[in-house]
């Protein structure tokens, strides 16, 4: 097999053809500027509120409350940065978990230099929050809870309703990081009691470089971003049109195909991860063995290198990741996995997997048939591998 297969759907996704159709336009023949006064350009700002409506739809939201951004990075950013500035006189203390993605672990390490305090919740063994910890966490002066919706390395999908009623409850307010969920699972921000959520386009066959924060009406939080007054004045900058117009038609398409692609990826992700954990002996699946997104398998082979079996891989024409694509230059382990109680030695043998509604079975087979012979291979290379053995005979 000399095609590529592509399964790092986690780090980015293909831009869909009815996606660039969509913003071909407003690069070469609808450029005007959607500040501008004349109808040539204030064309411009109808087409922005349309894609507003689409997302809004998507939430369950209202288009008012939908502020576009550059990415996921930037939304996290706001929402702690800005929730931190606006709430101080309410309090100093920020509880979120330990298995977030940095936008808002650096965010929240960035605010502890500047007098608040933050607390990081474990989750357990599966990456799942520990509830009855997060509720033992708050205290008077707690202005936010901040926990992702699903994780970008395991996939564990969080209890985020009863997250959302626990801060709605005690007048917390509630942001969650949503990057890897939106487009791929349900989601409706009163149900689950949600003020802030972040979202990213490229994560569901949409352009990079363009993003979301969903704001509750009524929470009080100001501009992160300075200069005109772009997105009712809370968001400075030139607008995105081409982006934007990208975003809304990916979300728009993701919503329409949700259900029966969900279906479809998890059938196959289910193959997939009955065959590794049958086929190739001392590896584990991390994250919950159910709830966890449709198109995430990650595992960790014991006694091996999670980059030489990337590299490895990439030879056999197959894209994957170790972890998350924003930390693969880094030596250290996952802190996902680490957290979830894996030592360093295993959590430095892991892989993530993440498909697309166009991975075929015939792929899958494929690659854990490669995945079998590298892993073997690598084996016989460790001189820890063969102490091992030695021992159970």
């Amino acid at each position: 097999m000399e095609k590529l297969i592509y399964l790092d759907n986690a780090a980015t996704t293909q831009t869909a053809p009815e996606v660039v159709e969509a913003m071909l336009p407003y690069f070469t023949e609808k450029y005007g500027n959607p500040s501008s006064v004349y109808g040539f350009a204030s064309a411009n700002k109808e087409a922005i509120n349309l894609q507003r409506d689409n997302i809004a739809e998507v939430l369950g939201a209202k288009s008012n409350e939908i502020y576009f951004t550059a990415g996921g990075t930037e939304s996290d950013n706001w929402a702690l940065k800005a929730t931190a500035e606006a709430y101080r006189d309410k309090g100093n203390h920020i509880i979120t978990t330990k298995i977030e993605h940095h936008a808002i672990l650096h965010s929240a390490q960035f605010l502890e230099k500047h007098g608040f305090e933050v607390t990081y919740v474990d989750v357990d063994e599966n990456g799942v929050v520990k509830l009855d910890e997060l509720e033992a966490a708050i205290r008077p002066e707690t202005i936010l809870i901040s926990v992702m919706f699903a994780n970008n390395e395991i996939g564990t999908i969080q209890p985020i309703k009863e997250i959302g009623k626990i801060a709605h409850d005690r007048g917390i307010l509630f942001h969650t990081d949503a990057v890897q969920a939106f487009g791929h699972v349900p989601i409706n921000v009163d149900e689950c009691h949600i003020d802030m959520l972040s979202a990213s386009g490229h994560k569901l066959n949409g352009p990079k470089g363009i993003g979301f924060l969903y704001i509750r009406k009524g929470v009080k939080i100001r501009s992160f971003i300075h200069g005109g007054s772009q997105e009712r004045k809370r968001r400075a900058g030139t607008e995105n049109v081409p982006g934007i117009v990208g975003l809304g038609t990916a979300a728009r398409l993701a919503a329409g195909t949700m259900e029966a692609r969900s279906r479809q990826e998890a059938r196959l992700r289910d193959h997939l991860i009955h065959r590794v954990l049958t086929e190739i002996p001392y590896c584990r699946l991390n994250g919950h063995p159910t709830d966890r997104l449709p198109n995430n398998a990650n595992f960790s082979f014991q006694f091996i290198e999670g980059e030489s079996l990337l590299i490895l891989l990439d030879g056999k024409g197959i894209c994957a990741s170790s972890g998350s694509a924003c930390t693969s230059g880094s030596l250290d382990p996952s802190h996902v996995l680490l957290a979830i109680g894996l030592p360093h030695e295993i959590a430095h043998g892991s892989l993530r997997l993440t498909l697309s509604h166009e991975t075929t079975m015939e792929e899958i087979d494929y690659v854990v048939d490669s995945l079998k012979e590298i892993v073997a291979r690598l084996r016989e290379m460790s001189p820890l591998y063969e102490d091992f053995i030695k021992k159970q005979k």
